[in-house]
């Protein structure tokens, strides 16, 4: 028997026109749990997700048994194409991966070798999350997605080092130094993210109407939305990477921090992931 009070199952389960609505949403598909799912699962997900779509779901499918299968689908296939993403480039693993690498970059600072290795860890991680979640109606070139990670790369390798070797010079306040890993990120995400873009600004998107029918491009809205991300990301980011410094160069030199130095990355790696 088919499942009774069917739902729209490629629509999301909560009122999209409220915060709390797209909070939910998000927060549904974008659970970091959901980065250990194996991929057998996702693909019974995806079967069983196509199926109910089509009204072809097998007897005796449960609403809860419809509701998991959307969730895995939405959180591991590419909304355009429906392929697999790498799982390090989901949105649920943005937290622990996000997490754990500005907790080392926030940790380790202090020599221009760190600076630069963490930098490139962090933009590679970026380009892989946002080459994972690229728009599939304006696909990149291999040159274009290697100028976009080499671009973001080096825009924050030199402002990280540029950054800190102004403050060794002229800074009295050691606790400057600290902030060089948000500057680097900031700046950085201004490159990556239009680069890796770029097709949607240049050649627009396409605007349907309510009946989803395409009436036309546009170039102001990806304009609009990168710009939105880029804002947003870097604003996400900055509780953690503009207060933190400052915690931690207060309880650094305390006695039981001195004794617990091999967990100093744990305890940031923490403090970002609350934030």
């Amino acid at each position: 028997m088919a499942v009774e009070n069917r739902i729209d199952i490629t629509q999301p389960l909560w009122d999209q026109s409220t915060f709390v609505g797209r909070f939910r949403h998000f927060a549904f598909i974008s659970n970091p749990l959901l980065s250990f799912v194996p991929e057998k699962e996702l693909i019974q997900a995806k079967e069983l997700y196509n199926k109910y779509k089509q009204g072809q779901e097998p007897p005796g499918t449960t609403m809860s048994q419809v509701i998991r299968a959307k969730q895995l689908y939405e959180s591991a296939f590419h909304p355009d194409s429906g392929e697999l993403q790498n799982v390090f480039g989901r949105m649920s693993f943005q937290m622990p991966g996000g997490c754990l690498i500005t907790g080392a970059m926030l940790q380790w600072y202090r020599t221009a070798t760190a600076v630069v290795f963490w930098q490139w860890v962090n933009q590679s991680f970026n380009a892989l999350v946002n080459y994972t979640n690229r728009n599939a109606n304006s696909p990149l070139t291999t040159t274009q997605m290697g100028v976009a990670y080499a671009s973001a790369t080096s825009a924050a390798m030199a402002t990280a080092l540029s950054f800190k070797f102004v403050i060794q010079k002229r800074a009295t306040n050691p606790i400057l130094a600290r902030f060089v890993p948000f500057v680097a990120v900031a700046a950085a995400n201004w490159v990556n993210i239009p680069l890796m873009r770029q097709n949607e600004i240049l050649l627009g998107l396409d605007v349907t109407d309510e009946n989803g029918k395409v009436i036309g491009k546009s170039q102001v809205a990806p304009i609009k939305g990168i710009s939105q991300v880029v804002t947003s990301r870097i604003i996400m980011c900055a509780p953690g990477m503009l207060l933190l410094p400052v915690i931690m160069e207060r309880i650094e030199p305390k006695a039981w921090m001195q004794r617990i130095r091999w967990a100093h990355i744990g305890i940031q790696t923490g403090i970002v992931g609350l934030w």
